[in-house]
């Protein structure tokens, strides 16, 4: 029996998601989260295989849990299922400790051959992704800037872009606002931008905010 966790802000995709699970024979929830911090409780009080979890959620996002549960669950499958395209953000997710990235638009059926596979302790890639993590491979030098940024920075880079103050993200990341300081001088120097709504125009343009 796949022990599964679902963590999404919206209780229709959680009660949808449990619904369609619950049809599996090898499948079972056993709980669910609606932001990132109670993912890490959830996480903490029950033994989880897969945790099936949205990236764009208010307070705490998944990117932002992300480090965290593997911290505190280093064995268990993280699957991520996100209205993003890969190409924004699977790669980084990846790299990040995710174990595979699924586009909500995709077949359910993919999502119960992809927490089959995790469940296994293996990665589930998408023919996409495979694709991109190819490409990565052969175009280290000319990958887009926000790929050259580090984990913390990636999260920092995405609050900047959606208006967040340093306070804010110091509270949300559990950091000082002169680290945060120090994230944001160091991510514009890398992505060679010069103020906060570059960042904004950057993430628009790039689709890796709405």
């Amino acid at each position: 029996m796949i022990k599964i966790g679902i963590v999404d802000d919206h209780s229709i995709v959680r009660t949808g998601l449990r619904q369609f699970l619950s049809e599996h024979v090898d499948l079972r929830v056993v709980g669910e989260a609606s932001n990132g911090r109670e993912a890490i409780d959830l996480v903490r009080n029950q033994e989880i295989d897969v945790l099936l979890m949205d990236l764009s959620m208010p307070g705490q996002s998944g990117l932002d849990a992300l480090a965290m549960l593997r911290a505190k669950a280093p064995d268990m499958g993280i699957l991520i299922l996100s209205g993003y395209p890969e190409e924004h953000y699977a790669i980084n997710l990846i790299r990040q400790g995710a174990s595979g990235y699924l586009n909500k638009e995709c077949e359910p059926t993919e999502i119960v051959e992809a927490i089959r596979v995790i469940a296994l302790g293996k990665r589930y890639l998408t023919p996409t992704v495979a694709d991109l993590l190819a490409q990565q491979l052969n175009r280290k030098d000319d990958a887009p800037p926000h790929e050259q940024l580090s984990e913390r920075e990636f999260q920092v880079f995405l609050k900047l872009a959606k208006g967040e103050t340093a306070g804010d993200i110091a509270r949300d990341l559990s950091l000082s606002v002169k680290t945060v300081s120090t994230y944001r001088t160091r991510l514009m120097e890398k992505m060679g931008l010069s103020s906060n709504s570059d960042l904004t125009y950057y993430a628009l343009k790039n689709q890796l905010i709405d």
